[in-house]
């Protein structure tokens, strides 16, 4: 397959609350539709690299900020919800001129998996979950959260930042330079840098409600009836052996491919092997309008 170049264009998306979300859009001809859902704490950034390679492969790719993420403007009052995520994805994925493949990490993926189980017709041609399953390990995530939490009152210099993302990450062997780290920082009045993610994501109910959630979860995902794609690390903390098969047990026309070496961080940790795996699930794909 021919490999071009597309560069990213910045557009946006308004909720039906009155946000913004922030998104860029690769090779606006392309076809099938890839919408990529990131993680919490993450923002588009993230699928960089696989949305470029996916696009150069010919799919048109769509990346955004999550509410309160990233450039996406962060709640008035402070309060996140995981139905108003999900009804942002809703309405991204219904905006686009055909029904999107959603590529949803860890955060992400829950979302679609919500968003794919609950709604007829199903607003998503196919799901690719990204190392997250309706039950996930709770140490896995803990860490997450611990990092977020670790630094309330921001970094001195890029530099600070860089070493405590390498601590955090010791798998990856490159340290992230300034200009990586301009995106995820934001400076405050004070001059200390801070991560781009409103804290009262931290406090407010989509963390707090987490647990309660899996319920919805675990009934949604049995109701999904779109292909599914389980992508998961071999190293991942955050799904196990226990919880994939539990989902294929819920979900037994999904199929699952586990990434060698990866973590959590799967799309970072090893881009080629990520990529290849959704370009080989979208090939197996019936052509789009064929049930």
């Amino acid at each position: 397959m021919r490999m071009e170049s597309h560069q990213a264009t910045r557009t946006a998306f308004a909720t039906a609350d009155g946000l913004s979300l922030a998104a860029d859009v690769r090779h606006a001809s392309g076809a099938p539709t890839l919408l990529f859902a990131h993680g919490f704490g993450q923002t588009r950034g993230a699928w960089s690299a696989a949305s470029a390679t996916l696009a150069a492969r010919g799919c048109r790719c769509i990346t955004f900020d999550s509410r309160g993420h990233g450039e996406s403007d962060r709640a008035p009052d402070g309060d996140y919800h995981m139905q108003q995520f999900v009804d942002d994805l809703l309405a991204l994925a219904g905006a686009q001129p055909e029904p999107p493949i959603l590529v949803g990490a860890s955060m992400g993926g829950l979302l679609g998996l919500v968003t794919a189980g609950e709604m007829r017709p199903a607003p998503f041609r196919a799901l690719v979950l990204v190392d997250i399953t309706p039950r996930w390990e709770t140490a896995g995530v803990e860490r997450i959260l611990a990092f977020m939490q670790a630094h309330p009152d921001g970094f001195a210099s890029y530099a600070e930042a860089a070493e405590q993302i390498a601590a955090y990450l010791p798998q990856r062997r490159e340290r992230k330079s300034e200009q990586q780290l301009r995106p995820l920082l934001r400076e405050g009045a004070d001059g200390r840098l801070r991560w781009h993610w409103d804290p009262a994501l931290l406090s407010g109910g989509l963390v707090s409600e987490s647990e309660r959630y899996q319920p919805r979860l675990f009934e949604a995902a049995a109701k999904v009836n779109v292909p599914v794609l389980l992508l998961s690390g071999e190293r991942s903390d955050v799904v196990s052996h226990h919880t994939v098969e539990e989902f294929l047990a819920l979900v037994p026309h999904a199929r699952h491919a586990q990434v060698p070496g990866a973590t959590h961080m799967l799309a970072g940790d090893a881009n080629d092997a990520f990529t290849a795996a959704i370009a080989g699930f979208i090939e197996s794909l019936e052509p789009a309008g064929v049930q």
